[in-house]
């Protein structure tokens, strides 16, 4: 879910909606509200081939970043804290 304090989500999100519009549009041609020409077959192509793929690679580093993260926390919290930790979650 995005939210004003997850620009990571927020980039998720809107991944995600532009392959729905991609998948949606059935290569016919989307409306720009700001400029005269639509998006064509042209456009539609740069964007797919383009566009997505960079979407991709920026949550993929975004994804090892929090793995990194998230293993650099885990390692800190000593084993006594791990036991607290699974004894209140357990329940």
């Amino acid at each position: 879910m995005a939210t004003k304090s997850d620009p990571f989500a927020l980039i998720d999100s809107c991944h995600k909606a532009l392959q729905a519009v991609l998948r949606n549009s059935q290569r016919q041609p989307i409306q720009r509200l700001w400029i005269d020409h639509p998006y064509g077959e042209e456009e539609l192509c740069l964007l797919e081939e383009e566009l997505l793929p960079a979407m991709e690679a920026v949550l993929k580093r975004v994804d090892e970043i929090d793995k990194a993260v998230e293993a650099n926390q885990a390692a800190a919290i000593s084993p006594v804290e791990w036991q607290r930790i699974w004894d209140i979650t357990s329940l």
